[in-house]
């Protein structure tokens, strides 16, 4: 399999994922008796793209579906070939999360070749279109998480000024841009708060030597995190090396926001290490199989708002976007007030 979290997610899912009957994963692992099957493309399979994986696999499954699933640990290029495969294969729809928001364009444009249709799940292309995106809408994670300092600031200071790290995922897929966007947008309004932004490529290494040499080269207030998933550990690890990892409520506390609402950041909330994310609805992005099924019957997907009672990524609406009719389910706005929310993904 590759990776740890590979393994982790063969023991946790995988004897779900099986024992559903509807569906496989793997390679030319889809069951005889599945009427449709669709092809999965994961960009790699941490703890929150396992997840969705999961996610899109359960919804189909309620289907009947197959889905085959592949895993391209963060390589365009391989993620390329694995659509290649997928297409081969003659799968009546493809679902993917890209690699490279922009380079997978180029295997949209193959699949649309072999009258596949083309879906992207957490993350749009760029520069083409699909037939649907599903994503958080997270322009508004970071404008959140940027509102959330905006407050820390003043309360610090008395008036919203200090300095901000922002450490961003990578800048070439859409998602980050869109967090970026959110975030940039709350901080653009305050002349007084300065921020330095620095490119992490989702690589939980260059978040550890991001904060190492920014923090440990002039004050920070406050840190913003693209990724709590990928990040929250080594920025906190970075800070405790540098002594700066003063708890919540305490003189010297860096205060940190970040997206994602992964376990690993609702435990550094309750520790007081993390101040707030923004929690990404990853356990229903499987939703897009409702949509898929609707194109299945020649109906069309129609803009508007979409609700669902008791949801937390509800109320939710359905855009018209340069690629395509677009998703965007709400992210919730999390910190030590509601960290135990059972509905929050981090908590499964």
């Amino acid at each position: 399999m590759g990776k740890m979290v590979r393994t982790i997610l063969l023991a946790g899912l995988m004897l779900l994922i099986v024992c559903g009957g509807g569906f496989a994963s793997g390679k030319g692992e889809a069951t005889k008796t599945a009427a449709i099957t669709i092809g999965y493309c994961s960009p790699e399979l941490d703890a929150f793209q396992a997840g969705v994986m999961y996610s899109v696999m359960h919804y189909a499954e309620q289907k009947g579906w197959a889905v085959i699933s592949e895993d391209a640990n963060t390589d365009p290029h391989l993620q390329a070939n694995q659509v290649e495969y997928l297409i081969s294969l003659g799968v009546k729809a493809i679902v993917a999360v890209p690699c490279d928001s922009q380079a997978f364009c180029a295997s949209i444009a193959k699949a649309r070749q072999a009258n596949i249709p083309v879906y992207t799940i957490d993350r749009a292309p760029v520069g083409c279109k699909v037939n649907m995106v599903v994503q958080a809408d997270n322009e508004k994670g970071g404008t959140d998480s940027g509102t959330e300092i905006v407050k820390f600031l003043t309360q610090k200071y008395g008036s919203p000024k200090g300095t901000v790290l922002e450490l961003q995922g990578e800048m070439a897929q859409n998602v980050a841009q869109l967090r970026h966007k959110g975030f940039i947008d709350v901080m653009n309004k305050y002349p007084d708060i300065k921020v330095t932004s620095k490119p992490t490529h989702w690589d939980s290494n260059q978040f550890y030597q991001d904060a190492m040499d920014v923090v440990g080269s002039q004050a920070i207030d406050a840190i913003f995190l693209h990724s709590d998933t990928v990040g929250g550990t080594p920025v906190t690890q970075a800070l405790t090396q540098l002594g700066k990892l003063v708890p919540a409520g305490q003189p010297g506390h860096i205060y940190i926001a970040a997206i994602d609402g992964s376990p690993n950041g609702l435990d550094l909330i309750r520790k007081g290490s993390l101040d707030q994310t923004s929690s990404q609805p990853n356990p229903d992005f499987g939703i897009l199989t409702e949509y898929i099924d609707k194109e299945f019957k020649g109906e069309k997907i129609e803009a508007g708002p979409v609700v669902k009672e008791g949801a937390l990524w509800s109320p939710a609406k359905i855009i018209e976007s340069d690629v395509g009719p677009m998703l965007e389910l709400s992210t919730t706005d999390v910190t030590k007030a509601n960290v135990d929310d059972k509905r929050l993904w981090g908590n499964h």
